[in-house]
Parts: structure tokens; sequence; C-alpha cells
């Protein structure tokens, strides 16, 4: 690993560009890494929930890390998302994550089988024996059912190889106590996970943010969580105003509980960098919210769409 530690800044979800089932949009795919690299970000987070991991095949996530590792060439962290049912699953992900030269990989609770903490804990340690790559534990109850509690993160902290949290569960006095925790280890990460609390969770001494909206404006996001680091809170409400506005434009369009994924999909295909297409069972905007999205992002005025052919 090359990255140094902790890891801090803004670091994308990428997500996933589809060319049709079980196919990946190569091209796209470069552009959006050659987009957020541009727009300053400080780091890559592949397949995370918004690049619908656990929807896509072992081969296309496989591809999708070779692809992607090659294309950054070192500019910048690359993180990868390993969790999966089955232990040796995740554990032969991590290791072909760092023969492409991943930097860290990314571990969310095992979902369906309910967990209790003692056995996750006892996961924890024997998986991270087995993986050659430093590990980001992913706190995302939403969608895994099972939290990693404070407890448990404290003593994950005593295995070197786990060096940080992304906390997506939007509590912030659960985030608080991370932090509070992260202060006995100088190379332990805390990042947030929902871009609405981006400054307010470096403001509270996090590292960072794991940013989705950074996919379509990783300037915007770069230049927010660099105003929460100098402390400047008239430019924080002035570029947190604009993440709000562009989160409720783009991301409210279509049904909830997918139009996260819908929104960002649709708005990056408008904007010509890649496919907009979901791995299934999700499924993309109709022509209406389509144009919605269309004219919100004009409105908006974050991007010229005056070049892009619709």
């Amino acid at each position: 690993m090359n990255a140094s530690l902790p890891f801090k800044g803004v670091i994308p979800p990428l997500i996933t560009p589809l060319a049709d089932t079980d196919q990946l949009d190569r091209e796209g795919l470069e552009r959006l890494i050659e987009h957020v690299i541009a727009g300053g970000v400080h780091g890559l987070f592949l397949l995370g929930t918004s690049g619908e991991a656990p929807s896509l095949s072992h081969r296309l996530q496989r591809e999708l890390v070779e692809v992607a590792c090659r294309q950054v060439d070192g500019r910048v962290p690359v993180l990868v998302g390993i969790t999966d049912t089955s232990f040796m699953e995740s554990a032969s992900l991590a290791r072909f994550a760092a023969d492409q030269g991943a930097d860290a990989a990314v571990l969310a609770t095992p979902h369906y089988f309910p967990m209790n903490q003692d056995d996750l804990r006892r996961y924890l340690a024997e998986l991270v024996e087995q993986l050659p790559l430093p590990v980001m534990l992913y706190n995302m109850p939403s969608h895994t059912k099972v939290s990693y509690d404070v407890e448990t993160v404290r003593q994950a902290m005593d295995l070197p190889q786990v060096i940080g949290v992304k906390d997506s569960s939007g509590d912030m006095l659960y985030f608080n106590r991370l932090v509070q925790l992260s202060e006995q280890r100088d190379d332990f990460s805390i990042l947030i996970g929902p871009e609405e609390l981006l400054a307010e969770a470096v403001l509270m001494g996090g590292h960072g943010g794991v940013s989705g909206g950074a996919n379509l404006n990783p300037q915007l996001f770069v230049e927010i969580y660099e105003a929460a680091v100098s402390g400047d809170l008239c430019l924080i409400q002035k570029l947190h105003h604009r993440v709000l506005r562009a989160s409720e434009a783009i991301y409210g369009v279509g049904p909830a509980p997918t139009g996260y994924l819908t929104g960002i999909k649709c708005a990056l295909e408008l904007m010509g960098l890649c496919s907009g297409r979901l791995a299934e069972p999700l499924y993309g905007l109709d022509e209406a919210k389509r144009e919605t999205i269309r004219q919100h992002l004009a409105d908006l005025g974050l991007f010229d769409l005056s070049d892009v052919s619709l």
C-alpha cells in the first residue's frame, strides 16, 4: 500500500457504469474516473452502495476493479468494497484487489443472517487476519441490518490492519463517539457517508466523506471539505446550500427508496459521462423523469449541458 494514513478528504463511492446486463461500460468508467480526479478528489471507493456491488456478479466486480485500478494508476488511493455473505468470497476479492494495486478493502457487516456483536467481532478478527490489505469498516445498518457497535469498533482498533470506519448511519452522536475513539490512533480514519453531513462531520473532527454527489460535481464537495478544514463557516453555509439543492433536485425525482441511485445515474448519463443503466433488480427512470433531471441539472447551474447530445 502506497497511500498515507489516515485517509482524508472526499472519496467518491464510484458508480458502476453498465453497458448491458453484466457488462461494464469501460469507456464510461474511464471518463467518470478522469472527471472525478480532475475535480480534486482524494481517493475512490469502488463496489460500495452507489456502485451497486451486491447486484454485480463476482466476475463483473473483478473486471471493474481491474479496469479502475489500471486507469487510476496510483494517482489517488483506491478503496474496494469486499462485503459479501460469504467469508471466502470477501477474502478472495480482497486478494484480487490487492493484486490490481488497490490500497484498502472496505467491509460492511454481512447481511441476511442477523449477527450479535460477539460473532461480529470474531468474524472481523478471523477475516482481517487473512486479508492482504488494510481494512476500513463500513457501518451501513439501513442496508445490512447490523451495526458496528462503538465497543466493537474500539476492539477492532486493536487490530492494526483495521484503519478506519465509514459511517453511513446518519447518527451524529454515534459518529462523534467514533471521532473520539480515533484519537487513540494517528492512522485511523473516520469518514461520513451522507453527503449532506460532510461539513458538519469534518467540523466535528472527522477526516472527510464518501460523498456520492462527488460523482457528479467533485469540485463542490472538495470545496466544502476544504472550507470545513479551514473553519470558514460563511463559505460552508453557501456551499452547503448548494449541496442540499443538488441533493433534493437529483435524488428526489425517482421513487424512494432508490431515488438516489436512479437520479445520480441518470444525471451522469445526461452529462455524457457514462451509461445510466442500473443493475437488476433496479431500473432507470422513464422519459418524463429524465426530462425533469435534465431541467434540474440546468437550473442548478452546476454543469454545462450546452454541448451534450441528449
